[in-house]
């Protein structure tokens, strides 16, 4: 039944100020409702809608062309559990896709299905344990892109149904047009997971849009794409290209952790994000790698596919999930139920290792002594040497077929050898520990430098909700107090995650640096130690000659992009793990009083 003009705007109003009633909210950085995303890996990313090719120019033929090619929910559902992800985003209603809404909408001003596509496909992801999350587009620019006359938005029918005149090709009039479909979906989908939302909206802003979904549906989560938004759960990053290696995907990353973080990539190697109507390749390797390397730093990774007008992915890429599907199965014990390693987290060192080497690590979430190395480019020869991070190593194996992995462990150092094989897309061992080893607990820090409310007691306070800021300062000096002379064998150091490593010129982190000891904390003589840190993700270590001191002082003297210097957690290692240095017991003792502050980390 249709609805006048004076009934559509009583609607309307009363939808507003019933939003209007409720206390602001605002988004935390940890939320019960983020729940599913801290635990998934990644998610599939579909756009698919009017443009999709061959293109339609009518929501009706474009909704029987879909129908009668045989769509169905089941499908993606069951391509997604072949990438082993946990959630779909559907990406319908895009600017670049005719803006149309698959589901039968109240709201006139854009396409709008008769037959509940993104219904149907929330029941059959909710009937296999997946989430679905609706993309929602904030930009009218593309209004008119691919016909020879017209729009893809109505403005006139808009109006109408609200009651005064909004011209939907501007910012503001496709915000208010926009606004009231998120709520007609919060109301009309009780198991619609969130929203990710590319970019921003004024009009969104000023009605405190996000405030407001919060409000009403407090399992909902809302992701926003490129801007990190603080009020949203989760910001996404769109396709990053240029690291090294390529399938590197985290070194463009440039927010910290514990903020939920995801990256969004294309799975063909070429052609647009939807089905432009060829059937592209897929790069294996850098498929694969960027899921694995996004894993290991606890990165979400939103895969997309450009499913064709049915519903069903172009064959090579259909060719792939069917590949990933046995693929994942072999080793998704070091992927799923992980945290990446050698960040705040725990685990074993990832990044550059020997001879070529490259790779990340995972920790098991529910066991910090289970750890993984996934070896993504082999190293030249048959040996794999990778820093320890303190762990005192016990059996290492190799994932897939069980066999026993010789090792050493030496100097802070994990060696792997007698190697014959190396899978050509990830080799991946199962690394045992019993502990961590011969690091100093009780140490009081300071600093020369520190911003308000971030002073250097948080780089040692095994708290990674906290960090030390510098306050831009160079030099800026950080001093260890062990409360008594210990000998001192090594600094590690968590630098926050906030800046990229590619490119460099965005890095906030050390380059030169010094270390000086000291035995009363005023006189402190000649450097021990200068060099430099690499441009490098994850835990950084820097070596020293044993000596026995009270005071330690790390100081940095240059940078790589940016002078801002910021440190999540730092320590003082009096030995390496497995042997070596002072009493073993000892720093055994001192290693379980870390593990202790490290469950003030947050959990995922």
């Amino acid at each position: 039944m249709s609805r006048t003009p004076r009934t559509a705007l009583l609607a309307v109003l009363t939808l507003v100020l019933g939003l209007l009633v409720a206390a602001p909210a605002k988004a935390d950085l940890q939320h019960p409702r983020q729940a599913f995303l801290r635990a998934s890996i990644g998610g599939l990313f579909l756009h698919w809608g009017m443009r999709t090719s061959p293109a339609h120019t009518s929501c009706g033929s474009w909704e029987n062309a879909v129908t009668g090619g045989g769509w169905t929910p089941g499908y993606w559902v069951n391509e997604a559990k072949k990438l082993h992800v946990q959630y779909i985003v559907l990406a319908t209603f895009h600017s670049r896709l005719g803006y149309a809404r698959p589901y039968p909408s109240e709201i006139p001003g854009s396409c709008r299905t008769t037959r509940d596509f993104l219904g149907e496909l929330i029941d059959a992801a909710d009937a296999q344990g997946l989430k679905v999350i609706h993309y929602m587009t904030d930009d009218p620019q593309w209004y008119n892109e691919g016909l020879s006359s017209g729009s893809w938005l109505d403005s006139a029918a808009f109006s109408n149904y609200v009651g005064h005149s909004v011209d939907l090709t501007t910012r503001d009039g496709f915000g208010e047009f926009s606004y009231l479909q998120f709520f007609e979906q919060t109301r009309r989908y009780p198991k619609l997971a969130g929203f990710w939302i590319d970019n921003d909206n004024a009009y969104w802003e000023r009605n405190d849009l996000y405030a407001k979904i919060y409000q009403q549906r407090p399992d909902m989560t809302i992701s926003n794409n490129n801007e990190d938004t603080p009020i949203m759960d989760m910001i996404s990053n769109e396709q990053k290209t240029g690291m090294t290696p390529g399938y590197d995907y985290p070194q463009a990353l440039y927010t910290a952790a514990p903020r939920l973080i995801e990256a969004d990539f294309k799975l063909p190697t070429g052609g647009p994000w939807w089905y432009g109507g060829s059937d592209q390749a897929v790069d294996r390797k850098l498929t694969l790698g960027r899921l694995i390397t996004n894993a290991g730093s606890s990165v979400k990774a939103l895969m997309a596919e450009t499913p064709m007008k049915a519903g069903r992915m172009p064959p090579a890429q259909e060719s792939f999930n069917n590949f990933a599907d046995t693929y994942l199965d072999a080793i998704w014990e070091s992927l799923g139920g992980t945290e990446g390693g050698g960040y705040m987290y725990g685990g074993l060192k990832p990044g550059f290792w020997n001879d070529g080497a490259h790779g990340v690590t995972t920790i098991a979430k529910n066991n910090p002594n289970r750890h993984y190395v996934h070896v993504i480019t082999p190293p030249s020869g048959s040996t794999l040497s990778l820093r320890d991070n303190g762990y005192r190593i016990t059996s290492v194996t190799n994932l897939r077929t069980g066999a026993p992995v010789t090792f050493t462990q030496s100097g802070g150092t994990l060696t792997l050898s007698g190697i014959s094989s190396w899978d050509q897309y990830d080799t991946v061992f199962k690394v045992t520990s019993g502990g961590r080893q011969g690091i100093h607990s009780g140490v009081t820090l300071s600093a020369g430098s520190s911003t308000s409310g971030h002073g250097a007691s948080a780089a040692g306070d095994g708290d990674y909700l906290t960090y030390w800021d510098s306050n831009a300062a160079e030099p800026a000096r950080l001093t260890f107090d062990l409360g008594s002379a210990k000998r001192i064998q090594y600094l590690a150091v968590n630098q926050r995650e906030d800046s990229t490593v590619y490119p460099s010129s965005g890095s906030a982190r050390i380059s030169g640096y010094q270390v000086h000891v000291s035995d009363d904390g005023s006189n402190w003589g000649s450097a021990v130690k200068t060099g430099t840190v690499p441009n490098a993700r994850g835990v950084q270590f820097i070596d020293l000659t044993a000596v026995t001191a009270r005071y330690v002082r790390l100081t940095k003297t240059g940078h790589h992009g940016v002078a801002r210097w910021r440190v999540d957690e730092a320590w003082v290692g009096g030995q390496y793990a497995g042997g070596g240095g002072s009493s073993g017991t000892r720093y055994e003792a001192e290693a379980a009083t870390i593990s202790q502050g490290a469950a003030r980390r947050p959990s995922p």
